[in-house]
């Protein structure tokens, strides 16, 4: 017996073996193995390269083309880089390169001024004209189709076989004409149209038919309320934004005609303007104090206005305009209001520039005023033309008024 056993208490048993223990528990076991896991992500994530962040990538084998198929487009890209790059300059040396039965054709950009030369077939050419680009404004009715012509914006007016756009779509007989030849007349113009359906159709239903409407080129759909004027036998104008003294400050909006660029970049804005709708027998200004007393910035934009078989109104609010006289000079229909009818929007103000109107109509032989689309004005020119006739004054469109020579 050892001794152990002699000093072990009676009825107990021998003492159970020492277990080996663990350091560290279970739990903190745990967590040292997350935050293991959590430092070597950190460390993926900032010291790897891969800027996809993990995400799925998908690889697919495409097979690359012939040799001679992948060099033809990289020339054609670098040569259109090169010709993108000497501009306007290479113009004479395309048309001169360009081959037999092919046109060049330079592309002028309204909004940036950018040119670029496109190189197309003669014949190509030809066919495009006839037909109308995807987007462009839809057709109107009672539109001569002679009288157009395809520019990249859409359709533009034209004069064909002599047949001009002002002629065509004047408002009133030959009889009326010759009536208002022997007695004082008044024309209106009704302007600042297209935008604001409401307005304009009060505009179109409310004043009588000789009253002129003048559009502006903006508005979702211009085409159709123009459509629906032309059908009351209004006579149409296209307002052209043009730049105001105090532009950008004041903005007539996109495209509008500006001094401080180019003339054929003007040009393209005006083409713009010219594809909105179609039926108009003439321009007029909208807004532009300072672009209408620019000769130089004037001269293309009445000369080609002029080409195309128009009339040209001018508001009367700039003193120094030049637009009369450039008129003159293309021979154009021409008229300058002698007023704003509502520079003053009260009902008796209103009355009395009508009067004034009339009282110049009697001196003049022909008086021309206008106006904005002001309920309280279409109102009372509405009111002031029922009584006309009968104090020996006959209203006219403005056709008629700009073919009257004044007396005075």
């Amino acid at each position: 017996m050892t001794a152990d056993e002699l000093s072990t208490p009676l009825g107990q048993k021998r003492g159970r073996k020492r277990r080996f223990r663990l350091p560290f528990t279970a739990t903190q076991a745990i967590a040292t193995m997350l935050g293991l896991f959590l430092l070597a992500f950190l460390g993926f994530a900032i010291f790897g390269d891969n800027p996809l962040g993990g995400e799925p990538v998908a690889r697919v084998a495409i097979k690359a083309p012939e040799t001679a198929e992948k060099s033809a487009p990289a020339e054609a890209a670098t040569k259109s880089a090169d010709k993108m790059g000497h501009g306007a300059h290479e113009t004479a040396a395309a048309k001169e390169a360009a081959p037999t039965g092919q046109k060049t054709i330079t592309i002028i950009d309204g909004s940036s001024g950018a040119r670029q030369d496109v190189v197309v077939s003669a014949d190509a050419s030809e066919k495009s004209e006839k037909i109308e680009p995807p987007g462009a404004p839809a057709m109107m009715a009672g539109i001569d189709q002679r009288l157009l012509e395809k520019s990249r914006y859409g359709m533009i007016p034209v004069v064909a076989d002599g047949l001009k756009p002002f002629t065509a779509y004047a408002a009133g007989t030959d009889a009326d004409r010759a009536k208002a030849a022997k007695v004082p007349t008044i024309a209106i113009v009704v302007a600042g149209l297209g935008v604001g359906a409401a307005k304009t159709t009060d505009a179109i239903v409310k004043l009588p038919g000789p009253v002129t409407l003048a559009f502006t080129p903006y508005g979702s759909d211009p085409g159709k309320l123009v459509e629906r004027a032309r059908a009351q036998h209004h006579e149409v104008l296209l307002q052209i934004p043009m730049e105001p003294f105090d532009y950008p400050d004041n903005d007539p909006g996109p495209q509008t005609l500006l001094t401080t660029v180019a003339g054929d970049q003007n040009l393209d804005r005006l083409f713009w303007h010219l594809s909105r709708f179609q039926g108009y027998v003439g321009l007029a200004n909208f807004m532009g104090g300072r672009f209408v007393v620019a000769d130089a910035a004037m001269q293309p934009i009445i000369q080609e206005a002029a080409k195309r078989g128009l009339g040209y109104l001018d508001d009367g609010t700039a003193p120094r305009s030049v637009a009369q006289t450039l008129a003159l000079g293309q021979a154009m229909p021409f008229a300058r209001a002698d007023l704003t009818i509502d520079a003053v929007p009260t009902a008796q103000d209103i009355d009395k520039a009508l009067g004034k109107l009339e009282s110049l109509a009697k001196e003049q032989g022909s008086a021309v005023g206008i106006a904005s689309a002001l309920p309280i004005s279409i109102e009372r020119i509405g009111s002031w033309s029922k009584a006309l006739a009968s104090r020996g004054i006959m209203l006219v469109p403005l056709t008629t008024a700009m073919l009257k020579p004044k007396s005075g």
